[in-house]
């Protein structure tokens, strides 16, 4: 989990990058793909570290409710498989 968490923040940061330097940019379905496989923290971060992504709805309503789908997983991971 920390790794897809690093590689999202670390893609979210170099897309900001290419962004400003009008360079190949991530498609947002790849920045939502990493959140989903597990990145959302990684994602949540990097929008507020790098402000990136933070006027696009998309990505501030899907990248919390990501992050709370994966709390509830999680939640009931601990509770009904260990």
């Amino acid at each position: 989990m920390i790794l897809i968490n690093v590689i999202t923040f670390i893609v979210f940061g170099v897309d900001k990058r290419n962004a400003a330097c009008g360079k190949w940019r991530v498609r947002e379905i790849t920045l939502l793909e990493l959140a989903i496989i597990g990145g959302s923290i990684g994602g949540i971060a990097a929008m507020r570290v790098f402000r990136h992504k933070t006027q696009k709805m998309k990505f501030k309503i899907c990248m919390p409710l990501i992050f709370i789908l994966h709390c509830f997983v999680a939640v009931y991971l601990v509770f009904n498989v260990l």
